[in-house]
């Protein structure tokens, strides 16, 4: 199932998670029951879980009968009532997504749609999109991910090198936060554009 969280998973996986911890307290609850009894149907309901997620990963007819697929439930601006009707979605619940997403207006919005997993995806009209440097043609600088140097006291020395620097630097630079050694710092980070972070245990 990945790395996703309860509310991400697909109807048929949550109802298989469901399953899959039902069968396996039965066994644990009755001593009776032999632990092979309950093994056999987890193994059985887990090969039916990697046969419904290859379907979905190689075929887009299976993916749309097994999840479903996403459901348009404002286009132009406009709420479509009908399909807001089929999913039984009303319209304060369509509302409440809309200003979580930050658009309280529905006539702000040029596309929402409800995706499988029940999240709902707002486009918003071009003139309600934030500016963006691009739009104003203004130069922007590369922003990569920040190296993690120090974490509760612990030196990751592959970041170090990776950042092409050594311990000599790494001690001039906490000396100067203040820092004895690498046990007084909670938290310490490089980003791509040199500056340094360190913050001390003390400082929280």
């Amino acid at each position: 199932m990945g790395k996703r969280q309860v509310g991400q998973l697909q109807p048929f996986e949550f109802v298989l998670a469901l399953l899959l911890a039902d069968l396996a307290a039965v066994p644990m609850q009755n001593k009776e029951i032999p632990l092979i009894n309950g093994i056999i149907p987890i193994f059985a309901l887990l090969l039916i879980q990697v046969c419904l997620a290859y379907l979905n990963l190689k075929n887009q007819r299976a993916r749309a009968w097994i999840c479903g697929t996403p459901s348009i439930l404002i286009k132009d601006g406009l709420i479509q009532k009908k399909i807001l009707a089929n999913l039984g979605y009303n319209i304060n619940d369509l509302l409440e997504q809309l200003r979580s997403n930050g658009y309280p207006n529905p006539a702000e919005v040029e596309v929402a749609i409800l995706e499988t997993n029940g999240e709902l995806s707002v486009i918003p009209k071009s003139q309600y999109r934030p500016v963006r440097p691009l739009d104003l043609n203004l130069p922007t600088e590369y922003e990569g991910l920040p190296l993690t140097l120090i974490i509760d006291g612990l030196v990751d020395y592959r970041a170090l090198n990776k950042a092409g620097l050594d311990w000599t630097w790494l001690e001039a630079q906490l000396q100067q936060a203040g820092a004895q050694s690498p046990t007084d710092v909670l938290y310490a980070v490089l980003d791509t554009s040199g500056h340094f972070f360190c913050q001390l245990h003390h400082q929280n």
